[in-house]
C-alpha cells in the first residue's frame, strides 16, 4: 500500500511530494467550504490523478499529521491487491435518511466486502438513520467517516465523490479483499453533570421535551444570555449523553445542529429516542486527550498482527472538542500520533458527527463529541 500526502493553500497551492507511483486509487481531501466551493480545488486534484476515486468533504479544520490547518490537504492512496468501489445519494431531507444509507449499502453489498467508509452533508441528515440503513444491507462489515462541517457556522456543508462538492450530497467508499485490513476505534472524554432527564417527546433526532419541559429550556437554565444568543454553536460545548435504561453501559454522545426558538426544540445530528435517559456533559483537555488516544489504540489494536505496517489512519473529530480545546486540540491530534506510531500516515477533519462500530458494542452508530479513528493497511502474501 502506498500513501503521499498533498496540501492545498491560498497563499502556495498546492504542495505534495514526489507520487513514485502512477496506479493512483483513491484520494481523500478534506477543507474549508471557502476552499472547496468554487470546485477549483477538485479540478485540480483530477488533473493530477486523471483515473483516480476522489472523495472529500468540507470540515471544521483538517488535521494532517501533529498539524492542525485551516485550508486543504488531502492523501493519495495506492493499494496492491485491494478494489474500491465507489457509490453516492442525493438526500432530500433527514427524514430521507434511511433510505439513502439503504442504497448506499446495496450498491456496495458483496461477499468480499471489508469496509465501508462514509461522507455525508452534515446538516441535512439524520446520521443514525443513515449507519442503520447501511447496516441493513453490509451485515457486520465496519462502517466508518463521518458528517462534514462547515466550523462553528453551520450554514452550508459539501460533499463530493468524483464530482465537484455540493450540498445534500452522502458518499462512499467500499474496500473488498482479503488484503486489506481495517481497524477502527471510538473514544470521547468528556465528563457527565446535572441530574438526569428522561426524553419525553422527540421525532427522530427532533428533541422537543425532557422530563415534560421543553428541550431549549434545559441549556437556558446553563447558559448565559450571550452563549444562548450563539445557539446552536454554544451548545458544542455542552452535549448530551443518551442511553437505553435497558442498557445503561451502552452510552451514546450527541451534539446540536439546530434550534427552533420558537417551538424551543433542538435538532441533533442522530436520533434522540422517547423513553431514553439523558445527561449533559462536560470536557476537560486531558480527558479529552486521553481519549483521543484510546480511540488511536483500538483502531491500532484491530490491525492484529499487521498493526506495524505501512498505511493510512483517518482521524475523524467532533467541531465541539475543537471549539472547546482551541489551540489545545493539538494535543488530542498528537495524543492520536503516538498511539498510532509512525508508520500509519494521518489525516482527517473536525466533523458534526463520527461514524464508526460503538467501543462496547461493535454496533456501527453515529457518534458526537468523540474522536474516531480508522485505520487502513495491507497484507500481501
Amino acid at each position: 500500500m502506498f500513501a503521499t500526502p498533498l496540501a492545498w493553500s491560498h497563499s502556495g497551492g498546492w504542495k505534495r511530494q514526489t507520487v513514485a507511483r502512477p496506479n493512483i486509487d483513491l484520494v481523500l481531501y478534506f477543507g474549508t467550504r471557502a476552499s472547496l466551493a468554487d470546485g477549483d480545488r477538485y479540478a485540480e486534484l483530477r488533473a493530477m490523478f486523471p483515473t483516480a476515486c476522489l472523495m472529500g468533504c468540507t470540515t471544521g479544520g483538517q488535521i494532517h499529521g501533529d498539524e492542525l490547518d485551516d485550508e486543504l490537504n488531502a492523501i493519495a492512496l495506492g493499494f496492491d491487491a485491494t478494489k474500491i468501489r465507489a457509490t453516492s445519494v442525493e438526500i432530500n431531507s433527514a427524514a430521507d435518511s434511511r433510505r439513502c444509507g439503504e442504497e448506499i449499502g446495496r450498491n456496495l453489498a458483496s461477499p468480499d466486502l471489508a469496509g465501508v467508509f462514509v461522507l455525508s452533508d452534515g446538516l441535512n441528515v439524520n446520521g443514525s438513520e443513515l449507519v442503520a440503513g447501511t447496516t441493513a444491507h453490509v451485515g457486520g462489515v465496519p462502517i466508518t467517516g463521518g458528517l462534514a462541517g462547515d466550523g462553528a457556522q453551520f450554514v452550508k456543508t459539501l460533499v463530493g465523490i468524483d464530482n465537484p462538492p455540493r450540498s445534500r450530497m452522502i458518499a462512499a467508499i467500499g474496500f473488498y479483499g482479503k488484503a486489506v485490513k481495517i481497524g477502527h476505534g471510538s473514544a470521547g472524554g468528556w465528563d457527565v453533570f446535572g441530574p438526569k432527564r428522561r426524553i419525553t417527546r422527540a421525532k427522530g433526532n427532533i428533541l422537543l421535551e425532557l422530563d415534560g419541559g421543553p428541550a431549549l429550556d434545559l441549556y437556558a437554565r446553563y447558559l448565559g444570555e450571550d452563549e444562548i444568543e450563539a445557539l446552536p454553536g454554544s451548545a458544542l460545548l455542552f452535549p448530551l449523553q443518551i442511553n437505553d435504561p435497558k442498557r445503561p453501559d451502552h452510552r451514546i454522545m450527541r451534539s446540536v445542529l439546530a434550534v427552533d426558538r420558537n417551538t424551543k426544540s433542538m435538532t441533533f445530528a442522530g436520533d434522540m429516542p422517547e423513553g431514553w435517559v439523558a445527561q449533559l456533559m462536560k470536557g476537560s483537555f486531558d480527558r479529552l486527550a486521553l481519549g483521543a488516544a484510546d480511540a488511536a489504540q483500538q483502531a491500532r489494536d484491530g490491525l492484529d498482527n499487521c498493526r506495524d505496517n505501512s498505511g493510512v489512519a483517518i482521524l475523524v473529530s467532533c467541531i465541539g472538542r475543537r471549539i472547546l480545546m482551541g489551540q489545545r486540540a493539538l494535543d488530542e491530534i498528537e495524543a492520536a500520533g503516538e498511539a498510532l506510531g509512525p508508520k500509519l500516515r494521518r489525516l482527517g477533519f473536525y466533523s458534526y458527527g463520527e461514524i464508526s462500530p460503538h467501543a462496547v458494542s461493535g454496533i456501527c452508530e453515529l457518534h458526537n463529541q468523540t474522536m474516531t479513528v480508522t485505520t487502513i493497511t495491507e497484507v500481501v502474501a
